[in-house]
């Protein structure tokens, strides 16, 4: 007699947060969870593309919620965690994958511009994870994924930057380091109550605010000249990591930062 195997998903009765999932790598994260099984609340600032993202989703079967909420605010970032509890019953899952950088190069920064990429990045990672924190616990079970970035461990060299003629800011050099080290010193916290927390750092990965048309990335020179594969990543290849880490795939993974750029030969 045959017997039909029904396989589980990967994130069936978890509840995941995905902060920035309206676009990019947090929209294809939030679907992604979704088809897998997660509750997903979006956090995002832009409603009209975050309340699309929750009608596609539950267009594919999927569950989600759209909340408002800028993660560099901390009275949103309180209150909406506790609404997607309400909503939801609990959080077992959280994305800090909100962020963004600026223009200019230093010494040509704002001080404006270096608080908002601090604020946004680092500081809403911080946020974040504090609010949820109880509830992760309360979960049994928690896991985290930081959003990071190569700029967190690589330097940029004049031949680079005569590449592209630009670098990106050093307020997003800054961020992302900080992100590195917080999310190493959340995972030694989070062990005492079965927390995971991990991070992905992206290279040239092509999202609506890093493609200047053609599916070419905006510092394509720069990452073309020391990329060991060729091409361009796509939020996909990102989403697919994070599914890994907040997976039961990755039971024994804590503390650790994975690169996702197609290979790096060096780093300063």
């Amino acid at each position: 007699m045959n017997k039909e195997i029904v396989m589980a998903n990967k994130l069936d009765g978890d509840v995941a947060i995905v902060t920035g999932g309206n676009s990019g790598i947090g929209e294809a994260t939030a679907h992604l969870f979704a088809k897998e099984g997660a509750k997903v609340a979006i956090l995002a600032r832009r409603e009209k593309e975050g309340k699309e993202v929750e009608s596609a989703i539950k267009a594919s079967g999927g569950e989600a919620t759209f909340f408002q909420c800028d993660v560099a605010e901390r009275g949103q970032v309180d209150e909406v965690v506790e609404n997607v509890v309400s909503t939801y019953g609990k959080i077992s899952v959280l994305f800090n994958n909100a962020g963004g950088g600026d223009k200019g190069n230093f010494p040509d920064e704002t001080d404006e511009g270096w608080d908002r990429v601090i604020a946004v990045n680092l500081n809403g990672t911080f946020y974040v994870c504090r609010a949820a924190w109880s509830h992760l616990i309360e979960s049994g079970n928690g896991r985290i994924v930081n959003m990071s970035s190569l700029a967190a461990q690589r330097g940029f060299s004049k031949n680079m930057y005569d590449l592209v003629g630009r670098g990106p800011s050093s307020s997003y050099y800054a961020a992302k380091a900080g992100v590195d080290a917080f999310t190493r010193y959340a995972a030694g916290m989070g062990g005492q109550h079965n927390i995971r927390v991990n991070g992905v750092r992206p290279g040239q990965i092509i999202t609506p605010l890093t493609d200047v048309g053609g599916g070419n990335h905006s510092l394509k020179g720069a990452f073309d000249f020391i990329q060991i594969l060729e091409g361009a990543g796509y939020p996909d290849d990102v989403a697919n990591t994070v599914l890994f880490l907040v997976s039961n795939d990755s039971r024994f993974i804590t503390g650790e930062i994975i690169n996702v750029d197609g290979g790096m030969p060096g780093k300063l």
